[in-house]
């Protein structure tokens, strides 16, 4: 835990330690939504109003064109994306498993106008990914390590899974690091991309990733008011604005805006949930609540 940009706390168990590598899972969505508003900022990418097709042939006809790049981030795409993880035949089972991640993406259709229903799809994550490829020139792996990693002066490298040997990395699930470099990423968002007086995210793209998108939740039927670019959100808990990164087994980078506090939580469990969170993630926002005022 981090208070004021300081390390306030640290504790490590079942062999870890403070610099061990672990899976980000799906808190890499949330980086790869930076890389984006990085690329913006870089006038590689126009707007997040720009269509994924001016970046990918294969996605710039039929349905597929009307898909922008804020569709993706909000996950409001309208794919086909099979976001079962007890099927093993899903897309997201292929995806994790399988060996060719743009093959899969080949397989996509859309099932619903863009921009409506929120649908938590990784497939959307993924497609982001092949995007930002596109638009650098770079793999994200190394767009990372040049533009976010490097910059904010990170114990270690960034590690990515890949879907084979000198291969396309998981965008949507597996970035390796650190609970401090994990941090990191916290402090930034924190400060409104600003890391150290240098302005590594256009402040306003940070905005815009931390206000819920205006969609309908698709379980629901209710407007979203828990999800923006890629970042989980919380507009009102006990009285504080929440926003964090988060994995299906319980990872976590939690920033509490109004009390200078970021803190990451990794792990091997996946949680219960409570509404559209993890139970463990709303008990540990009450500890540091309870202990910081």
């Amino acid at each position: 835990m981090l208070k004021n940009d300081s390390l306030v706390h640290e504790e490590y168990w079942s062999g870890y330690g403070d610099n061990s590598l672990s899976n980000s899972f799906s808190m890499a969505k949330s980086v790869t939504s930076i890389l984006v508003g990085i690329a913006i900022k870089e006038g590689k990418i126009k707007s997040v109003e720009q269509p994924i097709g001016d970046f990918l042939e294969e996605f710039n006809q039929r349905d597929f064109k009307k898909i922008k790049i804020k569709h993706l981030l909000t996950m409001s795409s309208g794919l086909n994306w099979d976001e079962s993880y007890m099927n093993p035949f899903s897309m997201t089972t292929e995806a994790y498993y399988g060996n060719d991640l743009w093959r899969l993406m080949l397989r996509l259709r859309v099932l619903h106008a863009p921009g409506k229903d929120f649908t938590y799809l990784s497939g959307d994550t993924q497609l982001l990914s092949f995007v930002l490829k596109k638009a650098t020139g770079k793999t994200i792996g190394a767009y990372a390590q040049e533009k976010l990693w490097q910059p904010m002066g990170a114990l270690n490298n960034a590690e990515w899974s890949l879907d084979k040997k000198e291969g396309t990395e998981k965008a949507f699930c597996c970035m390796y690091s650190n609970a401090k470099d994990f941090a990191r990423i916290g402090v930034l968002y924190l400060h409104d991309g600003n890391w150290k007086g240098k302005q590594l995210v256009d402040s306003n793209y940070v905005k815009a990733s931390l206000t819920p998108a205006q969609l309908i939740d698709s379980e629901t039927g209710k407007p979203n008011d828990f999800y923006g670019f890629q970042w989980w959100l919380i507009p009102d808990y006990k009285g504080e604005r929440i926003f964090y990164a988060r994995g299906i087994l319980g990872q976590m980078i939690v920033v509490i805006p109004s009390k200078n506090i970021v803190f990451v939580r990794l792990g091997n469990q996946k949680p219960k949930k409570v509404g559209n969170h993890y139970k463990s993630t709303l008990d540990l926002l009450d500890a540091v609540l309870k202990e910081v005022k």
